[in-house]
């Protein structure tokens, strides 16, 4: 997924200012703000770079590492019954800083601002399904192993017989929104659309037999039927392993021998089941594996 494909959410990485003319202002006046804005932007990257080059002394320290996290997004992170600060990214985050002995302060934000406050210092890494998919993301951050791997996949009722591929579902009603990547792939192959507003309703229509199948990320689906054991529908297609993507820890750039650390403790995670232990908890499988 992965975070949300189909809201589209954007995060605002770089803040441009723009200005008009005054006749009755000096060039000297004008000169002294681009001075100030530009003194501005300097002290915003050298916010960025102390908290870059303090993330591996709190970690050889023993410290306390600030985590951003939305709080909001099940079954990621969001909030238990009791009102602990749970999900699969979150308990993820936690297994990693058990490993290297370290404190994790979870601070949620909204997802808009998550990456910006990465960026200006407000914490140490992001946990929330980020997978650094565009240019932009990758010139500014890092990821580390991935936790996590998912792509598009088919949901159709227990029944269902003839769908074992994308080709398979031309001239059969694929319930989908309209905008979304899933829908546009259902285009492509040839499926009559049966728009809705979004999958909860994409999938009662396909378990009332008026949409044939519906497709979306791997991942919701999964919670899904984790959520809804006597739903009647399955899972008759996922993506190649090539075509999925893995979300994980971020941090700012220039974090290297932090990154190293926090890969050497996921890959522990890997080895030693935690992660399967996680994702069969939260999924009813495991999603480390791409």
């Amino acid at each position: 997924m992965l975070k949300k494909f189909a809201l589209a959410a954007t995060t605002v990485l770089i803040l441009s200012a723009c200005g008009q003319s005054d006749g009755g202002k000096s060039a000297t006046a004008a000169s002294g703000v681009a001075a100030s804005v530009a003194a501005a932007a300097s002290q915003s990257n050298s916010t960025a770079a102390t908290v870059s080059g303090s993330l591996i002394e709190r970690i050889n320290n023993k410290g306390t590492i600030t985590v951003g996290t939305e709080g909001t997004y099940a079954p990621f992170t969001y909030h238990d019954k009791d009102g602990k600060l749970t999900g699969y990214d979150v308990e993820v985050t936690r297994a990693v800083a058990a490993k290297l002995g370290v404190t994790v302060e979870f601070k949620e934000t909204q997802w808009d601002a998550m990456l910006a406050g990465l960026k200006a210092g407000r914490f140490d890494m992001v946990a929330n399904q980020v997978a650094l998919t565009s240019p932009e993301r990758q010139a500014t951050f890092d990821k580390s192993e991935p936790y996590s791997w998912s792509g598009p996949a088919i949901m159709a009722r227990t029944d269902e017989t003839r769908v074992n591929t994308v080709a398979d579902i031309k001239g059969l009603k694929a319930a989908q929104t309209l905008s979304s990547n899933y829908g546009e792939t259902a285009k492509k192959a040839q499926a009559e659309i049966v728009p809705v507003d979004g999958m909860a309703q994409a999938l009662t229509l396909v378990q009332q037999k008026r949409a044939d199948v519906t497709l979306n990320d791997t991942l919701s689906f999964l919670d899904y039927l984790q959520k809804n054991e006597n739903s009647g529908l399955k899972i008759v297609w996922t993506a190649d392993a090539n075509e999925k993507q893995g979300a994980g820890l971020i941090v700012n750039k220039g974090n290297q021998d932090a990154l190293a650390k926090i890969n050497v403790a996921m890959m522990e995670l890997r080895e030693d089941g935690t992660l399967k232990k996680l994702g069969e908890q939260f999924f009813g499988k495991d999603v480390s594996a791409q």
